[in-house]
């Protein structure tokens, strides 16, 4: 096996409504709602960082351009904070920072799926492999869910994604795998299949928001072919890449919060928040109040 070209793109896609969150999201994206002091954004880039990934690219829609907003330079605030002195905020900055020319965004202009978004960054993406981060999705892991994939992709020279077992009645909510060789963490992907009935699924591995794919995929976004619910499915594309390239799922080590759903949102402020030392005694005194009662 030759070796990988170096994985230093990833597509994030952020041009979703997000609906189940109004009304705060009339106003703001909600890849801008805060996990303890951090927009889900962030926490997307700085764990892509981790992997190696050098350029970005967001897929953005009307109304989205606070994201691309909070990655610049704020000269007003930082030297408003340079003259206050506010060593400790100046630092809280940083990670919003990127280098000039590694962060660009593409307009998708309608709602035609999360293929149809991948398929956007086309040019940004061109002959090199790159990887999909939703930011809904945030993993709590010791190292990030991303280079734990990269470390996969680099291993097998193929398309790798995060993959996590699902009660079989919710098969339907997810893309869900049929599998070959499975040594425990790295399963063999011999199918995908997108939101099957609980009778109908190949299994209970489900794709998160997490996947690392080879540029042989875009072909095949190419004919924008529509699938489940009359989008142009992601899962539907990269099934037909099984065969071309080397494909796997990889059981990631960490935990997942959906930030897609209020209950997710709500569990992972507290589960950060408890990671904190800064934080982590006063949430465990104040949750007693509520803990108490139930």
């Amino acid at each position: 096996m030759s070796k990988p070209k170096p994985l230093r793109k990833a597509v994030l896609p952020v041009a979703g409504l997000g609906t189940r969150f109004l009304p705060a999201t009339k106003a703001m994206p909600k890849e801008m709602l805060t996990v303890v002091d951090r927009p889900l954004i962030q926490y997307a880039i700085d764990e892509a960082r981790e992997a190696g990934i050098e350029e970005f690219c967001l897929i953005t829609g009307r109304g989205k351009d606070s994201l691309i907003d909070y990655f610049d330079i704020a000269y007003e605030l930082e030297a408003t904070l340079r003259e206050r002195n506010k060593v400790e905020a100046l630092e809280a900055l940083k990670p919003s920072s990127i280098e000039a020319g590694s962060l660009v965004a593409v307009r998708q202009q309608e709602p035609l799926g999360l293929g149809h978004a991948i398929w956007c960054a086309r040019s940004f993406i061109g002959d090199d492999p790159f990887a999909i981060l939703l930011p809904d999705d945030i993993v709590q892991a010791k190292t990030s869910c991303l280079k734990q994939l990269a470390d996969a992709y680099y291993q097998t020279g193929g398309s790798v994604v995060a993959v996590t077992e699902v009660p079989r009645e919710h098969t339907n909510r997810y893309g869900i795998l049929d599998t070959g060789k499975d040594d425990g963490r790295l399963v063999e992907v011999k199918g995908l299949v997108e939101k099957p009935k609980p009778e109908e699924a190949p299994s209970n591995l489900s794709i998160i928001g997490r996947y690392i794919l080879t540029p042989e995929i875009m072909p095949y976004l190419s004919k924008l072919e529509k699938g489940a619910g009359g989008e142009v499915q992601l899962t539907d594309a990269m099934a037909k890449t099984i065969g071309e390239v080397p494909f796997h799922g990889l059981r990631y080590e960490g935990r997942r919060f959906d930030c897609g759903n209020k209950i997710g949102f709500l569990e992972a402020q507290i589960a950060f928040s408890l990671e904190r030392p800064d934080l982590a005694d006063d949430v465990k005194d104040f949750l007693k109040n509520y803990t108490q009662t139930l």
